[in-house]
């Protein structure tokens, strides 16, 4: 089944919607109109009967009674469908006027009390396919004799009228159903040509463009927030394949190298006979190439796993005060061979993985004494603030440019590259930090000058 377009469906719903509001005039019109003839043939028969009234008043005589039905038929002269009735008590009828044929309830309610004879009491009826409406009420004569007089109106004319208003007013609803529609469509389609433009911009959007952006300027409200969505997804965008293409040409230069390294060394050795120890050596120095490409690849996996959520991390209880200390002690000889040394102040305690963790804190530990000149400190302080345990590792050393400290925890990403020193790593360790932080629910912060640089954690306290 076809979906209708957003334009068709709203042009549809004006349609109904004016439908609506028309059949609810035109249903209000009738009444009122049905109502105002009904107002009409009231006045008019309410008229008729106060003057047939008036004419038996007077006849107190039995000569002015039998001059009664000439006064009669003078009075109703000019009154074309106006019929008239006068019966006595007995139910005899006295006066009529040609084709008065009424109802026998509507003469007989009025020998009894009954509400249906008073004045303004219409009653409606059909007779020979014409339609009347009339009242009767009961009078008395100028001798005190009650009679029942009834007076009724042809209505054909009305409801030749309605009938006409009626479909008129079909033909008028169906139009203007139809012109609303229409004009619904134009306007429609008319409104929606900012989001066709932006539809528009957004087709011709590809990966070699995604530098693009929508205008935003000049859009309607209810778009411009769209746009402005549209935009952010395709800053995230741009900066995710950037960050991608970045990501592949680091791996490719990582894996290069120790790949080139393998290969000369094999080169050389292969180029003439060594002995025993020459190949050992050879052999030794592949090893150191295999591992660094092992640990490379195992953390690009840890990674993958963190990014895709597939490590879950543990909620013991970890004291980071012992945690550090027994990383102070791995870390201690090679402290010592560059002359750094190590101290923690504070204490704290966080639900957590364990091994993550440590591995986080080692990571950061082992970076500040890599960049630490000699004779220097690594300071590692622990702290709690509220629901909130901080660790800090500082360092003194070179400033790291402004610039540089948003993307210290990318993938591969090094202040310069060109000073890579072995044993360095490929540039992974703060990213590993940054992503076991944020499983752990934390955050992580740097901040440089001319005199330290220090790594800040932020994670949630563990309850006492």
């Amino acid at each position: 089944m076809k979906t209708l377009s957003l334009t068709a469906r709203i042009s549809l719903l004006f349609a109904v919607a004016a439908s609506l509001v028309l059949l609810s005039t035109g249903y209000l019109l009738t009444r009122v109109v049905d109502a105002h003839f009904k107002e009409v043939d009231r006045h008019e028969l309410s008229g008729k009967l106060e003057l047939i009234e008036n004419l038996f008043k007077h006849a107190a005589s039995p000569e002015q009674f039998d001059l009664l039905s000439q006064q009669l038929d003078d009075a109703l002269v000019g009154h074309p469908g106006l019929a008239v009735a006068v019966t006595d008590a007995t139910g005899r009828i006295r006066f009529a006027t040609p084709g008065a044929d009424f109802p026998r309830t509507l003469l007989q309610n009025c020998q009894t009390p009954s509400a249906a004879c008073t004045y303004g009491s219409l009653q409606q009826w059909k007779r020979a396919g014409i339609s009347y409406r009339g009242m009767a009420v009961s009078i008395a004569a100028g001798s005190g004799t009650p009679y029942t007089v009834a007076v009724a109106q042809d209505i054909e004319h009305h409801e030749i009228f309605m009938n006409t208003f009626r479909s008129v007013l079909a033909v008028a609803i169906a139009l203007a159903a139809l012109a609303t529609a229409s004009l619904g469509w134009i306007v429609t389609r008319w409104g929606l040509s900012p989001l066709r433009q932006v539809t528009d911009t957004v087709a011709g959007i590809s990966a070699e463009r995604l530098a693009d952006r929508l205008p935003a300027k000049g859009l309607p409200a209810e778009i411009k927030p769209l746009a402005t969505a549209f935009n952010a997804m395709l800053a995230r965008l741009d900066d995710s394949f950037r960050r991608l293409s970045e990501f592949s040409s680091n791996i490719a230069h990582e894996l290069r190298t120790p790949i080139s390294n393998l290969m000369t060394q094999t080169q050389v050795a292969l180029s003439s006979a060594r002995d025993k120890d020459a190949y050992k050596e050879v052999l030794y120095s592949s090893l150191e190439e295999y591992e660094r490409m092992a640990q490379m690849v195992g953390d690009m996996l840890y990674l993958a796993q963190t990014d895709n959520r597939l490590l879950k991390p543990g909620l013991e209880k970890v004291d980071l005060a012992h945690e550090i200390q027994d990383l102070f002690d791995y870390f201690e000889a090679w402290a010592e061979e560059h002359a750094v040394s190590l101290i923690q102040t504070g204490s704290a305690t966080v639900s957590g993985d364990r091994l993550m963790l440590r591995r986080a804190l080692s990571n950061l530990i082992s970076n500040a004494i890599r960049h630490t000149p000699p004779g220097q400190t690594v300071r590692v302080s622990l702290g709690r603030h509220g629901d909130t345990v901080t660790v800090s590792v500082e360092n003194p050393g070179t400033e790291i440019p402004a610039e540089h400290l948003p993307r210290l925890f990318d993938r591969f990403y090094r202040v310069d590259p060109a000073r890579q020193r072995k044993g360095d790593g490929a540039g992974l360790g703060l990213a590993i930090v940054k992503s076991i932080v944020e499983a752990h629910g934390g955050s992580i912060t740097v901040m440089s000058d001319d005199q330290k640089t220090r790594f800040q954690i932020a994670l949630p306290a563990s309850a006492k």
